[in-house]
């Protein structure tokens, strides 16, 4: 896992960040420095969403390829009802999006922004077991 972080960083910052700035270029609107009421309600959602290990675990095998919920089930050590349900709850909130490919649904990370918000999430973790020193 931490090989996949290593390879997703360079120089020290997210891949496509430019030096010495906090935020990702956005070929979209720029996005305002003062969140809105909505944005910050949106935010405190999936960081809710993220707060579970089994989610987190669905979500990282999500990271490059599309999976169905058997898979997802196996991988996060979960029931495929269990696995379901997370999956409707972070189909819900934005953080991952399905297609229907015959009689089963594959499902996979919505966006560069959640996949950049779980790489963070996980480079800050381990941090925090390894001991190293962070960094801006």
């Amino acid at each position: 896992m931490y090989a996949y972080l290593r390879r997703y960083r360079t120089n020290g910052t997210l891949a496509g960040m430019e030096p010495n700035h906090r935020r990702i270029p956005s070929t979209g609107p720029e996005h305002s420095d003062a969140p809105t009421p909505e944005q910050v309600s949106s935010a405190v959602t999936s960081f809710t969403l993220l707060a579970d290990p089994t989610r987190v675990r669905m979500l990282w095998a999500l990271r490059e390829q599309d999976l169905d919920v058997a898979t997802l089930a196996r991988i996060a050590d979960c029931r495929p009802t269990v696995a379901s349900q997370h999956l409707s709850k972070l189909r819900f909130a934005g953080l991952v999006e399905a297609t229907r490919d015959g009689r089963r649904m594959l499902y996979r990370i919505r966006g560069a922004h959640v996949r950049g918000l779980l790489a963070e999430a996980l480079f800050h973790a381990d941090h925090q077991i390894t001991g190293q020193p962070t960094h801006d």
